[in-house]
């Protein structure tokens, strides 16, 4: 599963150079595919194919957020989700919402790095 970052969120930015996917942003910033990953392009839902660098909207405007399609739970990197780890008050969560096998994990890293299985 993936990693989400609740409202307990105190915006300190602990987590966010922790993310070996760049999947994490402060609250307000738009993200993009290819920030940290090797994707030059991606083909999102109903088949339309945008560039990596294409800007996404922020999924919070709040709170740092965390692209649940882009977290692998720092699989292949680190032991535990480094996130989770450095969060001075324990708001990296597992996200119910995003269920996934550590085979699933790691092929999701894979796709994001463009490295071969």
């Amino acid at each position: 599963m993936a990693i989400m970052i609740t409202d307990e969120c105190i915006n300190c930015g602990a987590c966010e150079p922790e993310c070996p996917n760049t999947a994490i942003y402060e609250g307000g910033m738009e993200w993009t595919w290819g920030g940290g990953t090797a994707l030059t392009e991606v083909e999102i839902d109903g088949g339309d194919v945008i560039p990596g660098d294409a800007p996404q909207p922020p999924i919070s405007d709040e709170f740092y957020y965390i692209v649940s399609d882009k977290c692998t739970e720092c699989m292949g990197f680190h032991e535990e989700p480094q996130c989770a780890a450095v969060c001075p008050v324990d708001c990296c969560v597992d996200d119910p919402d995003y269920r996934e096998t550590e085979e699933e994990l790691l092929a999701k890293k894979d796709w994001l790095h463009q490295e071969a299985s």
